[in-house]
C-alpha cells in the first residue's frame, strides 16, 4: 500500500478575510436591511461588477421572496450536505447577479452547528475569489451565528434608522464587532430618512456615542431617503432599480454604490 508523504498534505485552513466580501448588518429588524442588500447588489451589477448575493439571515431568509425568485436549490441543501455552495447559486437574470438563497420562512437554519456554519463561511470566502463583490445579508441582531458570518467580511455596512431602538441596537452591533474584530471596516447607512440632512443628523447621534464610549469613528456610507415606492417594489417582488429606477431611494443607493467602488 502506498503512503502519503506528510509534508505534501496541506491542512484545511480558514481563508483570510476577502476584501470583496461586504456584509449588510443591523442591530434590529425592520430597518430595511434585506431590501438595501438587494438594491445595492443590483446597483453594483449595473456597474459591470460580477456580484453574488448571499442570504445569511439563517432564521428569516427572504431574499428570494423579495425578488420573486423560485430557486431550485438553497442553503438548506448545502447544510444537509447535498450540494456545494457553488451548486446552490442561482442566477437572477433580470438583475444580472447570482443569489444563494436561504430556506424561506422555515427558520430551520437558525440552529445550525457552529462548526458547520464555519465550513460554509470558509467556502464563501473561497467562492468570493470568483466575484468582484459578495454581498452578505446577515440576520438582525448580535447573536453568535451573525457574528460568525460577519467575521468573513472585510467591510460591514450597519443599516439603521432614526428610531431610538434602531440606533441603540446599531451601536450594540458596532460595539461587539469593534471589540471582537477591531480591524473590520465598519460603516453606517441611515435608511428611510425624511431627508439627507436629517439622515446625517441621525448618523451624528450614533457617531458621538461611538466616539464617546468606543473611541472609534465609523464613517457614513450613505443616507437613503424614505420613499413610498420601496414598499411598492417589495410588494410587487421586483427590484426597485428595475421598477422605479429614478426614485429618490434608488438614486441614493446608486450613489452609495459609486462611493463604495471609488474606495
Amino acid at each position: 500500500m502506498s503512503t502519503v508523504d506528510p509534508s505534501m498534505v496541506v491542512p484545511r485552513m480558514a481563508p483570510a478575510k476577502q476584501r470583496s466580501i461586504l456584509a449588510i448588518a443591523s442591530g434590529k429588524g425592520g430597518v430595511g436591511k434585506t431590501w438595501f442588500a438587494i438594491t445595492l447588489t443590483h446597483a453594483l451589477a449595473k456597474r459591470q461588477q460580477r456580484v453574488l448575493l448571499f442570504d445569511g439571515d439563517l432564521g428569516l431568509a427572504n431574499i428570494d421572496i423579495q425578488l420573486g425568485l423560485m430557486p431550485r436549490h438553497d442553503l438548506g441543501s448545502v447544510v444537509a450536505g447535498k450540494l456545494t455552495l457553488n451548486q446552490a447559486a442561482t442566477h437572477f437574470a433580470s438583475g444580472g447577479f447570482d443569489v444563494i438563497a436561504g430556506r424561506s420562512g422555515s427558520g430551520s437554519l437558525a440552529n445550525i452547528p457552529a462548526s458547520r456554519l464555519q465550513l460554509i463561511a470558509d467556502d464563501l470566502a473561497l467562492m468570493a475569489r470568483d466575484y468582484d463583490r459578495v454581498i452578505l445579508d446577515l440576520g438582525a441582531g448580535v447573536e453568535k451565528a451573525v457574528r460568525q458570518l460577519a467575521s468573513t467580511a472585510h467591510t460591514i455596512l450597519v443599516v439603521t434608522s432614526d428610531e431610538p431602538t434602531a440606533l441603540t441596537d446599531a451601536y450594540a452591533f458596532i460595539k461587539i464587532n469593534a471589540i471582537e474584530r477591531p480591524e473590520t471596516d465598519i460603516r453606517v447607512v441611515v435608511n428611510a430618512s425624511n431627508s439627507t440632512r436629517e439622515g446625517e443628523r441621525t448618523y451624528t447621534t450614533l457617531l458621538k456615542a461611538c466616539q464617546g464610549f468606543l473611541r472609534i469613528s465609523p464613517p457614513l456610507a450613505g443616507v437613503v431617503r424614505r420613499d413610498t415606492r420601496v414598499r411598492e417594489a417589495i410588494r410587487n417582488q421586483t427590484p426597485l432599480l428595475t421598477r422605479y429606477p429614478n426614485s429618490e431611494a434608488a438614486l441614493d443607493v446608486e450613489a452609495l454604490a459609486d462611493r463604495l467602488l471609488a474606495g
